[in-house]
């Protein structure tokens, strides 16, 4: 049987937002896997490999972690951290379109000194919003093609076993991260708060306010099961009060949107129009947080048809396409200051083409 290794953490690097990192080469970071490609529990990815020997930014401290998986709360993560431009393109993982930002643990990382010659020159159109600006392009010159050595370790790990129906069945860091953050954050923790200033990933008074909304959640969510309809506060909808209304099928629409069109999203009030009860459209959820995005205007940045279900591992195959649009990311605003930055999915009847400025 093969045993696996025994992992020695060599300290906490006690990054910040902003500091500058070189990912560790190949045969570095291999040395701190386990048999089956993880360190803690968390995956190093093939699509991780491209950034080997790359220096990049922290992008936020990945101290904990919103659950999307069994919705338990927020949940705590040790050493690690994104980088700023390192989201997944899903190349060993079929394709998927999600572009997740990447978790980077500390031991996968060193600091640099910006006066030091990089072992590799780093992508230097990276996004400050953490990379959501061509998640078509590879992470790399070439991205996995490029003749870099995938080894069967971590390649091996993109793949669970088949599923009863012999469905193929990925495993990545977005599945796996309930491994990989095993404890509850309570709200009440108020050492996340400290973390999230201390570190840069927000300021204090972005954290303040996310902790109230978070406060205000929690109490919106015992109303409706402790209190008559008469003494709950907006009949106990969560903060950003988004209320679909619609029993039956959901309308949809088909504008075709292409990468580089300019659209506007629209108003909540017309978007809480096509939503159901469960805030789906079409199977496709609207988040509150996206509603602080309503009336904007943004560029189309993809479109998506395919993304990897965290719970199951299953390729999901979408009908009609969902967009993608330039710069906009959760914020973690209503999700207690959480640094994952999903990119949202945009069903098309939800925006409306405009046209250009003259």
């Amino acid at each position: 049987m093969t045993r696996a290794r025994t992992i020695v953490n060599p300290g906490a690097l006690n990054l910040r937002v902003g500091e500058l990192v070189e990912v560790l080469s190949e045969a570095e970071i291999m040395a701190t896997l386990d048999e089956k490609g993880e360190l803690e529990e968390l995956p190093f990815m093939p699509e991780m490999l491209a950034f080997c020997g790359r220096r990049l930014t922290v992008h936020k401290v990945a101290h904990k972690l919103c659950d999307t998986i069994s919705h338990t709360g927020m949940r705590r993560m040790e050493r690690a951290v994104h980088l700023t431009g390192a989201r997944c393109d899903g190349q060993a993982h079929g394709g998927c379109q999600t572009a997740c930002l990447i978790y980077w643990k500390e031991a996968w990382l060193k600091r640099a000194d910006p006066g030091d010659s990089p072992a590799a020159a780093a992508p230097d159109d990276a996004a400050a919003d953490g990379g959501a600006r061509d998640l078509a392009a590879p992470a790399g010159p070439g991205g996995l093609a490029a003749g870099r050595r995938l080894l069967p370790i971590v390649e091996g790990a993109a793949r669970k076993e088949l599923g009863p129906d012999g469905e193929e069945r990925f495993s990545c860091q977005a599945t796996e991260l309930l491994r990989a953050a095993p404890t509850c954050l309570p709200l009440k923790d108020v050492r996340q708060y400290v973390m999230d200033v201390r570190t840069g990933n927000a300021g204090m008074f972005f954290t303040l306010r996310a902790f109230l909304v978070g406060l205000f959640n929690r109490f919106q969510d015992r109303s409706r099961h402790a209190l008559p309809s008469w003494l709950r506060i907006r009949e106990g909808l969560r903060w950003g009060f988004v209320k679909g209304r619609l029993a039956g099928a959901t309308p949809s629409d088909i504008l075709d949107l292409q990468p580089g069109e300019l659209v506007r999203i629209k108003s909540k009030e017309e978007i809480v129009k096509t939503l159901n009860q469960d805030l789906l459209n079409r199977g496709m959820g609207f988040e509150e947080e996206m509603s602080r995005y309503c009336g904007q205007t943004a560029r189309v940045l993809s479109r998506v048809d395919r993304c990897i279900d965290e719970r199951t591992g299953r390729m999901l195959q979408m009908k009609n396409p969902c967009i993608v649009l330039e710069g906009i990311v959760c914020a973690g605003a209503y999700t207690v200051s959480c640094p994952r930055e999903f990119i949202p999915f945009w069903r098309e009847i939800w925006l409306e083409r405009i046209e250009e400025p003259t």
